[in-house]
């Protein structure tokens, strides 16, 4: 058998070894399927996290708990009385109806001063099943039933004023007052503004003095758990890519640690494993890893070049990395399309291209991003040595 076959079996089996999840992927069944039939036990799991890795990263899957925002104000248990009659708004009211259902209204304005508020609903009641059609009434009622504290028939009562005259300021007032009885600071500030902006008075200020520092209190403790999600969603995507690495650093000690013990590549091998003097194209992620191991064994460096078709500053680099290939033979020299090898980009952490990685003895010494000429030479000298 060929000995540059023998070299790339053996390579092939290092790799197997430090990453024995591999041998699941379906282009290798029929090796798989060979082994369990000379019965091999074939290992389901990929390497082992560190404990320490994977404790930190254990760490930031905890969900955030959020503290409880102390708020002022005293709030209304919701009634879970019958809703009021709204009457037909489809009703063509006549001008009958409507000069009865103001007198209606009147009485309810002097139950109201004399602090007879279920007298006040009931005339009301009947003013709106008159007429339907008015929003100052249904507004009215609102107002009647925020003072007896049942905010589910005061918001009731203002959506329809609202729906029917979406200005009634009287409206809004109403719906805000009721929907802070309940807590619903947010929702209540939003009404009261628009109430006072259509016809203000003091007792829309005096509330909104109560509700609006519960609204900054609210807006302060989301924005600061926002913050806090997205740093923990940022240290965990940082994590991620630590682990990745760890594991792929993992993995080369582990198969070099299995190289050392069997015989090394001759020198023609090596050589032709390498094709000196020119640009390597990278077709997977076992072919890179199987480069770099040999390039570790030789002690050469590697300059991991990642590109795209699409790219323009790459098609100006890639003549550039071709003369440098041809310069320094004695250097590893890979190329890498991130559309073809998307999760080996993934692996390296690659946000942009052209990137160039410099690999030795299985450690990434240095990094050129961008079409930089002089920056790629420079570093090529100094690692070269």
């Amino acid at each position: 058998m060929e000995k540059e076959k023998v070299e790339e079996l053996r390579a092939f089996v290092s790799y197997i070894k430090s990453n024995p999840s591999v041998i699941d992927d379906p282009s290798l069944s029929f090796f798989k399927d060979y082994l369990l039939s000379i019965g091999a036990r074939v290992p389901t799991e990929s390497t082992p996290r560190s404990p320490k890795a994977e404790q930190g990263y254990d760490d930031l899957e905890d969900e955030i708990v959020e503290s409880d925002i102390e708020l002022e104000g005293e709030l209304v248990e919701p009634e879970n009385d019958p809703l009021p009659e709204m009457g037909d708004i489809t009703k063509e009211v006549s001008e009958e109806d409507r000069d009865t259902a103001q007198m209606h209204k009147s009485k309810a304005n002097e139950a109201l001063s004399e602090g007879n508020f279920e007298e006040a609903v009931s005339q009301l009641t009947v003013a709106i099943l008159l007429n339907p059609t008015s929003a100052i009434l249904y507004a009215t009622r609102a107002s009647v039933f925020v003072k007896m504290k049942k905010p589910n028939a005061a918001i009731v009562d203002a959506n329809r004023a609202l729906e029917i005259n979406p200005d009634s300021a009287k409206g809004y007032k109403a719906r805000g007052m009721a929907k802070a009885m309940l807590g619903k600071w947010e929702e209540a500030a939003s009404d009261l503004h628009v109430a006072a902006k259509l016809d203000y008075d003091d007792e829309i200020n005096a509330v909104l003095k109560k509700v609006e520092p519960n609204v900054h209190k609210i807006e302060e403790h989301r924005r600061k758990y926002e913050h806090l999600r997205k740093e923990r969603e940022m240290k965990k995507a940082h994590a991620e890519r630590q682990l990745r690495r760890a594991e792929a650093e993992a993995a080369y000690r582990s198969a070099k640690e299995s190289e050392s013990s069997e015989s090394k590549p001759s020198a023609s091998n090596g050589s032709s494993a390498f094709q000196d003097g020119k640009v390597i194209v990278v077709r997977s992620q076992y072919d890179l890893t199987t480069r770099l191991n040999a390039a570790s064994n030789a002690s050469r460096l590697s300059i991991l070049y990642f590109t795209a078709t699409w790219c323009g500053p790459c098609r100006v680099m890639a003549p550039l990395f071709e003369k440098l290939a041809q310069k320094h033979p004695q250097i590893v020299f890979l190329k890498l399309d991130i559309d073809q090898l998307g999760s080996v980009a993934q692996e390296w952490n690659v946000t942009s291209v052209p990137t160039f990685f410099f690999v030795k003895n299985g450690k990434t010494v240095d990094t050129v991003r961008g079409a930089d000429n002089n920056g790629l030479e420079r570093t090529i000298a100094l690692h070269a040595k």
